[in-house]
């Protein structure tokens, strides 16, 4: 990527302007518009924050606008494959409900979790479904939305429910053998991916204990829903759709489809398919309901299944709180994220390209000498990357590429860079409102980030462990002795 040349390269103060501009706006936006800043007045914000990007890097130092719209365009390249998974997890959302996929998940989740334990059980849940798949989108884009829907029918605030869920799948994520993170963070720091997966367990076993035990405490003194409460649910659901054990068959098969290692794309887009013959077998009175016709033929399920698949649908049952849990927004509904992401992706490549974020991770190579102030750098580097470019990827790379010579030059073992990368970069990036993340499951599980962040305990907690092991010593040797 093209970069202006270092002796046109703004300062430090300078490259925090267009930061500060965009907490600045993003803040005032929140403040306005609540939860409803991501219909619109989000994306301004990134879009103004770039715009005195470009104005700085180009009036103050002459940086051409072909290098800022070549960054542009490699962040948008990208985030393209993360646009399809979106528009393909709405269509997962809209065909799972429909087909009764979900319904029949809450159904025998309300009777088999036991609200004491379901916090600390839906976090073990994920953690081992994203270990097996290696993918934390699709193991809350699934099973994530089954356990949403369980935990609020059995009363527990979203927050909870979410940052279970969220602390679950990041953690396999982030130790699985299949996950792109996991080998992205591996491949950038030059280290075999066995040895950065045993590495990662010093810190990240620890982090998942502890989150446990979190959510375990969160749960045998949380208020719940009574007996009676989680019956009329189950009875609303049984009256509202045909349960069948027979409809796992889709999840299943899906389950499978990620355990052979097809593309993430191929394999949501067979489980839609899968989704939709399961609506048009097993829910006919779904589909009369959602083509709003008396009596089924084969152009009104195929309406009422692109329905599902594309826009809003809002089934009726006989339980208010069960009404708001089976409505969909389909692929429509990740329109306003996918907006989201394109702008966000347009602030972080005039950043780049401007060389600001380049000067900004200047301060952080500066403050690296000791082992303990090394890593420290790299974390906060991880999390800055992921505030300003809006894209896990991305701070993974660039976390790696900018660290590597550093801890050459100190001696450090490079296992120890890529374990602090995946300790920053890949877990938090899910924390921030407008990075491709946080987005993308905000929409997902529909909780707004800031409402789940502070329970977003493996997340929160992974980071400070990095640094306290880095404190210790442990495990931390000099790198002519890492069998690499």
């Amino acid at each position: 990527m093209e970069q202006t040349n270092r002796a046109s390269q703004p300062s430090v103060v300078v490259s925090l302007i267009p930061l500060a501009v965009l907490v600045a706006f993003l803040a005032l936006a929140i403040k306005l518009f609540g939860g409803d800043a991501i219909m619109g007045a989000s994306q301004l914000s990134l879009l103004s924050a770039s715009a005195v990007c470009t104005a700085i890097a180009i009036v103050g130092y002459r940086c051409k606008w072909q290098t800022l719209e070549d960054a542009i365009v490699t962040n948008m390249r990208s985030a393209t494959p993360a646009l399809i998974i979106l528009l393909l997890i709405g269509a997962i959302a809209g065909t799972w409900m429909a087909s009764g996929v979900i319904p029949t998940l809450i159904y025998y989740g309300l009777k088999i979790l036991h609200p004491s334990f379901f916090l600390p059980a839906s976090c073990i849940i994920c953690a081992l479904i994203s270990l097996l798949t290696g993918s934390s989108w699709t193991t809350i884009a699934t099973i994530g939305v089954a356990l949403m829907g369980i935990g609020r029918a059995l009363g527990f605030d979203d927050g909870w429910i979410a940052g279970a869920i969220i602390s679950g799948a990041y953690f396999g994520d982030k130790i699985s053998l299949m996950s792109d993170t996991t080998v992205l963070a591996s491949s950038t720091s030059e280290v075999p991916l066995f040895t950065h997966i045993k590495y990662m367990v010093i810190t990240t076993i620890p982090s998942f204990l502890i989150a446990i035990i979190v959510f375990t405490f969160a749960g045998l003194f949380a208020t719940t829903a009574a007996a009676a409460d989680t019956a009329q649910i189950s009875s609303a659901l049984e009256a509202t759709y045909n349960i069948s054990p027979w409809l796992l068959l889709v999840p299943v098969l899906t389950g499978l489809l990620i355990s052979r290692r097809l593309p993430a794309i191929v394999t949501l887009f067979s489980s839609v398919l899968m989704a939709a013959v399961a609506m048009a077998i097993a829910q006919p009175e779904i589909l009369m309901r959602i083509a709003d016709v008396e009596e089924l033929s084969f152009l009104s399920s195929f309406k009422a299944i692109v329905l599902a698949t594309t826009t809003d649908t809002a089934v009726e049952t006989s339980n208010p709180l069960l009404n708001d849990l089976v409505a969909t927004s389909g692929m429509g509904g990740m329109m306003n994220t996918i907006w989201l992401i394109i702008c966000a992706m347009c602030f972080g490549g005039v950043m780049w390209g401007s060389g600001m974020l380049l000067a900004i991770s200047q301060i952080f190579l500066r403050m690296a000498h000791r082992t303990i102030s090394v890593v420290s750098s790299t974390v906060c580097s991880g999390i800055f990357f992921n505030l300003t470019t809006g894209d896990q990827y991305i701070s993974i790379i660039l976390t790696g590429n900018l660290f590597g010579h550093l801890y050459d030059n100190r001696g450090l073992e490079r296992r120890l860079l890529s374990r602090s990368v995946e300790d920053s970069a890949t877990v938090t990036s899910v924390l921030i409102p407008w990075n491709s993340c946080g987005m993308a499951q905000s929409t997902v599980l529909g909780v707004a980030t800031l409402t789940y962040l502070p329970y977003c305990i493996f997340n929160l907690v992974s980071p400070m462990i990095s640094i306290l092991v880095a404190a210790t010593g442990y495990k931390i040797f000099k790198a002519k002795t890492q069998d690499r």
